[in-house]
């Protein structure tokens, strides 16, 4: 495999793909934007061995535990002129779990946590994209996991764009957000004798997105 891979997952055709309710609840805040933002409008895919779709917990009070997923699907769709009419959805395997630690990663990919046999897969569906002045953007979208929904609100950060040797144009994001577990049903955990739980109930997770413009 060469320095850039030609690996490219799903891509989403803009309109009726997404649910007409997610676009007109998209938001405002489309001024003041860079003109190297407005080239990227258009469809992007994921380059998943250049990305990772990752978190990271506090486990036993003292140490953060990290991981990722390496089985998802994207769809993307960019829009340069106007951002709040920029969309994203992800659906992610969650079997696919990965700490570095195959014990760990069954736990929880396990009933205790995931519960990948009766639900597979967790999504991410945006609902509104908002500018938020510079090269920083707030999305809004629904968080599925174990069949549970709530919303959840991401900063992405664009990080600029380059051609590739492969002739592929590259776009980078940052994307980050916060959430209480529990609230999905996520509710295992143990308590330690000093006090304090074994695993914290917030979870951030993190975007680092490389994307590449989609053909066609």
């Amino acid at each position: 495999m060469g320095i850039f891979s030609r690996r490219r997952t799903a891509t989403l055709e803009p309109g009726d793909a997404f649910p007409a309710a997610a676009q007109a609840r998209s938001g405002s805040g489309d001024t003041g934007l860079d003109p190297a933002l407005r080239a990227l409008t258009g469809q992007w895919t994921i380059d998943r061995p250049h990305s990772r779709i990752g978190f990271s917990v506090r486990h036993a009070m003292v140490t953060t535990v990290r991981g990722a997923f390496a089985d998802y699907d994207s769809r993307l769709y960019f829009d340069g002129e106007r951002p709040s009419r920029s969309r994203a959805e992800l659906v992610i395997r969650v079997a696919s779990v990965d700490t570095g630690v195959e014990q760990r990663d069954a736990h929880i990919a396990g009933a205790d946590f995931f519960d990948a046999h009766r639900f597979p897969e967790m999504t991410f569906r945006s609902t509104s994209t908002v500018h938020e002045g510079g090269e920083t953007f707030r999305m809004t979208g629904d968080l599925t996991i174990r069949d549970v929904t709530r919303p959840v609100e991401l900063q992405l950060d664009y990080l600029g764009s380059v051609m590739d040797p492969f002739g592929y144009e590259r776009s980078g994001f940052d994307g980050t957000t916060t959430i209480d577990r529990t609230e999905w049903g996520l509710v295992y955990n143990q308590r330690l004798a000093a006090g304090g739980t074994m695993v914290s109930e917030k979870v951030r997770l993190q975007f680092d997105i490389s994307a590449v413009r989609a053909e066609g």
